[in-house]
């Protein structure tokens, strides 16, 4: 059953991108077509939470470096698990002064949500900035819980009482959360919140009893000793956490990623494209940017642009759709 996820990583495109990074050309090079007015960076998640953090880094980073000449406004529309910023993407069609910060619900909330009437199929792709990681969380003052086996132990034990906290219906932390029930044979009772940053806060809070946070979500609370990692959903073990397990070194095939990307609204302007490239391409390779994602659990050594990207979006709505069947679009949601 597992093997669907591990897809979710593996099936990425040769990089074959020819952008001006690549060419060797600067930002004035392209002069055919730069902002003329502010530009709306949609974050499909709420305040606090990975997508959220990602957007302000990257916002601060464009101004700190004076990258655009107009201000990247971040703005949260964390509705309906995404579906309201997918939405609103879909009726900026042709507008070159919007684009999104994207997670995986990019690809399950338009299947589990098929009336919002969107096919992120149309979007236009821009840059992939990272593949983001997941780790099984719990509040440190759980001392009975000190490996996977234990907490499978305590999740058993509780029953549906064991809460285990999220970001809502078809997010990835439901889908995992959905995964590790059909696995390990245990129900929980699954708590959204409006984001990664509220869900951290309630696990510390003693609120929720796990959580299976992305890193950059959980790791002020890990480095303040307030929550601990219990195991790694990730082929090799991070760098972040060299002493936490992985799911297959402890004979359990599990993996799940999330794929960071930034894509625009249908229809937008080939040169309003390639700007961007062009822009998230000196992002990504920033020393900040690549410290961002060695000290908080991300894979940021591929960068896929365009059509690459667009081929990737592509595999993945298809591998999402199979998860969806394999775990059952119920127990993501709940209902």
């Amino acid at each position: 059953m597992c093997n669907v996820f591990s897809k979710i990583k593996k099936a990425a495109v040769p990089v074959a991108i020819a952008t001006a990074a690549s060419l060797g050309l600067s930002a004035p090079a392209m002069a055919d077509w730069s902002p003329k007015k502010p530009v709306e960076l949609i974050i499909m998640a709420g305040a606090g939470g990975g997508a959220d953090q990602i957007a302000r880094l990257l916002q601060g980073l464009i101004e700190k470096k004076d990258l655009s000449p107009r201000p990247i406004i971040p703005i949260n529309k964390p509705g309906g698990s995404g579906a309201e910023a997918l939405r609103y993407i879909q009726d900026k069609a042709g507008d070159d002064h919007t684009i999104l910060v994207t997670l995986n619900s990019f690809y399950t909330t338009p299947v589990i949500q098929k009336g919002i009437g969107v096919d992120v199929s149309n979007f236009t792709p821009i840059g992939r900035m990272a593949i983001d990681t997941f780790v099984l969380w719990v509040n440190s003052g759980r001392e009975d819980i000190t490996d996977l086996d234990s907490y499978v132990a305590a999740v058993k034990a509780a029953g549906t009482n064991w809460k285990v906290g999220g970001t809502g219906t078809g997010q990835e932390d439901s889908i995992l959360t959905a995964m590790m029930e059909k696995e390990f044979g245990y129900d929980v009772t699954y708590i959204p919140f409006p984001g990664g940053g509220t869900v951290a806060k309630n696990l510390v809070g003693n609120h929720v009893d796990s959580t299976v946070n992305n890193p950059a979500e959980q790791n002020e609370f890990y480095r303040a000793g307030e929550t601990k990692p219990i195991v790694q959903f990730t082929a090799e073990r991070l760098p972040a956490y060299p002493d936490v397990p992985t799911a297959n070194e402890l004979g359990v095939n599990m993996e799940y990623y999330m794929q960071r990307s930034i894509n625009g609204p249908p229809g937008m302007s080939k040169e309003a494209q390639d700007w961007y490239i062009n822009l998230f391409k000196t992002l990504f390779d920033s020393e900040e940017w690549q410290k961002f994602c060695t000290d908080d659990g991300l894979a940021c050594h591929e960068w896929l642009a365009g059509d690459d990207l667009g081929a990737y979006h592509t595999q993945q709505i298809a591998l999402h759709k199979e998860l969806i069947e394999t775990v059952g679009a119920t127990a993501i949601t709940g209902e």
